[in-house]
């Protein structure tokens, strides 16, 4: 666990590498065996979907086909991984990862592969949810090393979406903040519940550049989720999080989303108690009633 979901990352790909895809079902049960809390089924999948892409020769729509195959909710995380692994992967083969990219990203339309013909309602969200790397390389960043002024034009992109579809502009938004968690102690994902108050005002900052205010809080929402990493980090770290917060009406959104995540993650009655006495009293009311 020192590396995450790692583990069961490359086992499910091993798995599916050996036996293809006859091998799903088998990797739906060694999923379930994933250590880790809930969210690590989940993560399991997203993990597969990097292999897949792989073993499709990096051909995005073929890779999509077989992630519709792993079940009802399983294939949306598969698809994640797929997205996850065009914009910033090809380790199996990085020649023919190069040439594959360019039939699915498009600096003049980044939102492509998202809205293509062959992408399933299903992997929609979260496929705006992962292009936040492309969203900087089609402004002109350094994927690596992104700037400020990078993330301000990206964010200007997530508010071309249709408002039509609210959930896609906030899966563009709050994909920024997974990514801030990262950035904000140079992407070692292993020590996140140890990041200083600093470090997380710095993330705060970021989401801010967002400027729509609903932007800005699907941001901090899922920086929480990254902070938080479905109960298996150190709660402390996600209650810190949301005191820094300045503004008052984001600061409540960030404990309310806090409290649903422990009320989804956590089942342990005297965790949950232990948790609605830690954060800020104008919350406690409301956490109690909510978990205990």
């Amino acid at each position: 666990q020192d590396f995450r979901n790692a583990c069961s990352h490359s086992i499910v790909v091993g798995l599916f590498t050996d036996k293809g895809e006859q091998a799903l079902p088998q990797i739906s049960q060694v999923c379930h065996q994933a250590p880790g809390g809930s969210g690590a089924y989940t993560m399991c999948f997203h993990g597969l979907g990097h292999g897949i892409l792989a073993f499709a020769d990096y051909d995005l729509e073929k890779a999509i086909k077989i992630c519709q195959q792993t079940g009802q909710t399983e294939p949306a995380q598969c698809i994640s991984g797929t997205i996850m692994e065009i914009i910033s992967g090809g380790d199996h083969d990085k020649t023919l990862w190069s040439k594959m990219r360019q039939k699915y990203l498009f600096v003049n339309n980044p939102f492509y592969p998202c809205s293509a013909d062959f992408m399933p309602e299903i992997g929609k969200q979260l496929c705006f949810n992962y292009l936040t790397p492309y969203l900087w390389e089609a402004v002109g960043a350094n994927i690596n090393n992104p700037t400020e002024s990078d993330f301000s034009k990206s964010f200007a992109l997530c508010r071309q979406i249709s408002e039509k579809n609210p959930e896609y502009q906030d899966s563009c938004y709050g994909g920024f903040g997974k990514e801030f968690t990262s950035l904000s102690q140079n992407k070692d994902i292993r020590r996140i519940d140890q990041m200083s108050n600093q470090q997380f005002l710095q993330v705060y900052k970021w989401c801010e550049l967002a400027q729509d205010i609903k932007g800005v809080d699907a941001c901090l929402s899922q920086a929480l989720s990254s902070i938080f990493w479905g109960g298996e980090n150190n709660r402390t770290a996600s209650i810190r999080f949301c005191k820094i917060i300045s503004n008052p009406q984001s600061q409540k959104n960030c404990f309310l989303n806090l409290i649903g995540q422990v009320s989804f993650y956590i089942k342990d009655a005297q965790i949950r108690q232990s948790f609605c006495q830690e954060i800020p009293t104008q919350f406690e009311l409301e956490c109690k009633k909510r978990l205990t």
